[in-house]
């Protein structure tokens, strides 16, 4: 494939951006740097009605959060901006009577009175309205005025639309991921491609910015697909070479009936949101990142929404996903989003992060928490004996609270299994032990503890079992001589001293 690879991502800022809309981005992203090519970012806002304060910065944010951001875009011109539509506004009304020009369109006069009345008729007949080549002689427009009555009524300002006049015959089209499709052109309606107040229909504006942007291939979502046919009539119209297209399939509920929705996550419990979103006027929606996610996580599960490597791999790095991506190996589809699945992933994730990185990130949840602690190193050791167990990193106060903060509280259960009525006496030995142990690394106690164990010809689990409670308060955690290690000798002797105060 050349390097001339342009796709787009082109969302509406209306709210939030939907992970199926990042699942989008990030498949236009694969495919242009594994072709060398060229990730645009275009925001259709042509319906003003619909914008939605914020929401463009949060796309941004979004994609930049994900480590997917755009080459060309708002704020990063490649010389085929600008790149908001409502910037570009003022050159489509020229492509418009381009196509008046050439008979594949014409003016339509009707009130939305007369087209209300002509549903209404329609329908009462049980039929379905549709404005096309077998109605379009009954209504008010061009083809059914006179050239000077046209002219009369756009001088006069009438109000009006330009409507695409589609020719009658079968389309075979491609797609790169469902192959050919085939359509009857006559079941396509008249779709309005320009209103009167000088704003582009969304199909006008997107065949013109595709064109002008040099999009080589047009990567979207299912529910574009019976636009295709209308498209690439379009670009037939303009004697324009369409680029390829490709229909990705959609992110059904976990269930597998429907696509997934906000309400879904909210009644299941999971974003579906990369970002939170929290307007000024409206609901909060929580979002992957501020849920403890990490991007890498949310990337590799959306890879597999719709798409497969042919072969048992399952974690993907960016830079390998890039290497692998093809459309040939996406589905057509529907593909079931599964939480626990996506909680793999993080957890996957989480444990390759260096332990420096989940250390920081530790630290200040224990700062906020206004928890005190050594020094950051101590907390990075923390987390490396303690990360393999989590999924995010307020799970490791579970896990690793008691580095901390000593247990002033102990397990029923574990007490009723380990503590038995000799057992504040053999502790009381071990804190002898400990306190002949000159060296206090984990080695060096473990040895200690174990010997004279061994000497006394006591059950391992008679001491290990309640020197673990001790220093815990249950029966989790690491090798409990790295603990010990770790809290420090004299820390250790006071946790067993509380415990045999509590339990003996």
């Amino acid at each position: 494939m050349s390097a001339d690879v342009r796709v787009r991502f082109a969302p509406s800022p209306t709210g939030p951006l939907h992970i199926g809309g990042v699942r989008t981005a990030l498949f236009n992203y694969l495919f242009a740097k594994k072709h060398n090519g060229t990730f645009i970012l275009r925001i259709e806002d042509t319906d003003q009605n619909r914008f939605v304060e914020g929401a463009e910065d949060y796309i941004i944010e979004s994609l930049n959060w994900c480590n997917i951001p755009f080459d060309e875009g708002p704020g990063k011109d490649g010389g085929h901006g600008p790149y908001r539509q409502s910037d570009r506004k003022d050159r489509y009304k020229k492509y418009a009577l381009q196509l008046i020009d050439s008979g594949a369109a014409y003016y339509a006069f009707d009130t939305a009175e007369e087209l209300a009345e002509a549903r209404t008729k329609t329908e009462a007949q049980k039929l379905t309205f549709i404005y096309n080549h077998h109605n379009r002689l009954d209504f008010t427009n061009s083809l059914t005025l006179t050239e000077s009555e046209v002219k009369e009524r756009l001088d006069r300002g009438d109000e009006y639309t330009i409507r695409f006049k589609p020719q009658p015959k079968t389309l075979f089209m491609f797609d790169e991921i469902r192959k050919g499709i085939e359509i009857d052109t006559t079941l396509i309606d008249d779709k309005v491609l320009f209103k009167s107040d000088e704003m582009p229909t969304y199909h006008l504006a997107n065949i013109v910015d595709d064109h002008e942007m040099e999009i080589s291939h047009v990567i979207r979502g299912e529910e574009w697909l019976p636009s295709m046919a209308l498209h690439v009539l379009l670009y037939e119209s303009f004697g324009w070479e369409a680029p390829k297209f490709a229909h990705l399939p959609l992110i059904l509920k976990p269930g597998g009936k429907g696509k997934l929705s906000k309400r879904d996550g909210d009644k299941l419990g999971f974003p579906v949101f990369p970002l939170e979103w929290n307007p000024e006027n409206g609901e909060k929606s929580s979002g992957y990142r501020e849920d403890g996610y990490l991007p890498e996580a949310v990337i590799n599960m959306l890879a597999f929404l719709g798409w497969n490597p042919g072969t048992e791999q399952e974690i993907f790095s960016l830079d390998e996903l890039v290497q692998a991506f093809s459309l040939e190996h996406v589905n057509s589809s529907g593909a079931k989003f599964d939480f626990d699945k996506t909680k793999w992933f993080q957890q996957q994730w989480f444990v390759e992060q260096d332990d420096a990185v989940v250390g920081d990130a530790f630290a200040k949840a224990l700062q906020r928490e206004n928890i005190e602690y050594k020094s950051q190193d101590y907390v990075n050791i923390v987390v490396g004996l303690v990360k393999e167990r989590a999924v995010f990193v307020e799970d490791l106060f579970e896990l690793a609270g008691f580095f901390f903060t000593a247990p002033t509280e102990f397990d029923d259960k574990a007490a009723g299994k380990s503590w038995k009525a000799d057992t504040s006496e053999i502790m009381n030995n071990v804190i002898t032990v400990l306190k002949n142990t000159t060296d206090d690394s984990a080695v060096a106690l473990s040895d200690a503890v174990k010997g004279w164990v061994k000497e006394q010809e006591i059950g391992f689990g008679k001491v290990m079992m309640p020197l673990r409670l001790s220093l815990v308060g249950s029966l989790m955690g690491p090798d409990v001589f790295e603990i010990a290690s770790l809290i420090g000798k004299q820390e250790t002797i006071a946790r067993i001293e509380t415990a045999m105060e509590k339990l003996g």
